[in-house]
């Protein structure tokens, strides 16, 4: 196949925010797949928070992506040759296939998705990584109860969005944490939460004792900083924090800060535990097909911002880190 693929490598560990000279912005031609492997063309990128820590040298839940190579993303595409019976040309499928427009991957590694029952962007969202780690993180860790106060930090987020409806879907009193205006209102109008709280605006402490006045029974974390701090003091008895991103931290250029109100767990008998989605990949397709049930149902929604132009990817993803974005940041690659 006579074909370019362009490619975005990492050229440099950021140090704070991430700049295009981070990145390599290169190209080569398309091999063709050997035997057990895809020709994938990529069509949509998802954009995570998480990939400004698999920059990072260090050690973490994965390895970080190494100098010189593709940068890693999750991303759903169109298969164009295969060497596993298992696929057929013309299949939609989603895998990690990186920040580029071709990717020739293992057919192991890969997933089939059916864009008949939900567009191609919804599996990079409710029914990919953000959704699983929303139902998981929400569900299995945090264990709300029906009338429990549930809160969510990033709420306007990829994962804050289905946290949120999930929660109220168990029947829980729900308040979230968003940045603007136009985010609070999202989250309350659109999307069903009880509550909003703007922390550019607002105090978050004395906006939870209003909102929650018996306590937080389960919070959910994207953002740490700050905001963790705040909701450590409105704690109810046994309330279980879900520790599942930091984004307010993941730029610091004098390091992450830690929460110093950590003792009233122990006043509170409360637990945090941290959560990465990875963990639950066995359980992956029950939790789809009970989302996929809401989302028919008309009681879970999902809502993209979609940005085209894999040129655009060093610019498109610091939206994440500046507040631009509401609901999934989604790079389009390519026509379906």
């Amino acid at each position: 196949m006579n074909v370019t693929n362009h490619q975005f490598r990492l050229a440099a560990r950021p140090v704070g925010m991430p700049k295009r000279s981070d990145w390599d912005y290169t190209e080569e031609a398309v091999r063709e797949p050997s035997d057990g492997e895809l020709l994938v063309k990529v069509l949509y990128i998802s954009l995570d928070p998480a990939m400004r820590g698999w920059m990072n040298e260090g050690k973490s839940y994965i390895p970080p992506v190494g100098i010189g190579e593709v940068m890693r993303a999750g991303a759903v595409g169109r298969v164009l040759a295969s060497k596993d019976a298992t696929y057929a040309v013309g299949d939609h499928v989603y895998g990690t296939f990186g920040v580029q427009e071709y990717a020739v991957a293992k057919a192991r590694s890969a997933s089939k998705v059916d864009p008949r029952i939900a567009p191609l962007p919804v599996y990079l969202d409710t029914l990919g990584m953000p959704g699983m780690t929303a139902y998981f993180g929400l569900l299995d860790v945090g264990q709300p109860k029906a009338g429990e106060a549930v809160v969510v930090s990033g709420a306007a987020g990829a994962v804050g969005t289905v946290v949120g409806q999930i929660a109220k879907i168990e029947g829980c009193h729900v308040v979230g944490i968003a940045g603007g205006a136009e985010k609070c209102r999202y989250v309350v109008d659109d999307l069903g939460f009880d509550a909003a709280i703007d922390y550019k605006r607002e105090d978050v402490k004395e906006a939870l004792r209003k909102l929650c006045p018996r306590g937080v029974d389960v919070y959910f974390d994207n953002v740490g900083g700050d905001v963790l701090d705040a909701v450590l003091t409105q704690l109810a008895r046994g309330a279980r924090i879900v520790i599942c991103g930091a984004i307010s931290q993941y730029n610091n250029t004098d390091g992450v800060r830690g929460p110093k109100n950590y003792l009233s767990l122990l006043v509170n008998r409360a637990s945090m535990k941290g959560m990465v989605v990875f963990d639950y990949a066995e359980r992956y397709g029950d939790a789809a097909r009970e989302m996929a049930g809401w989302m028919a149902a008309g009681r879970l929604k999902s809502r993209e911002h979609i940005v085209e132009g894999l040129e655009t990817f060093p610019d498109t993803l610091l939206k994440l880190f500046k507040g631009e974005n509401i609901g999934k940041l989604v790079l389009k690659v390519a026509e379906v």
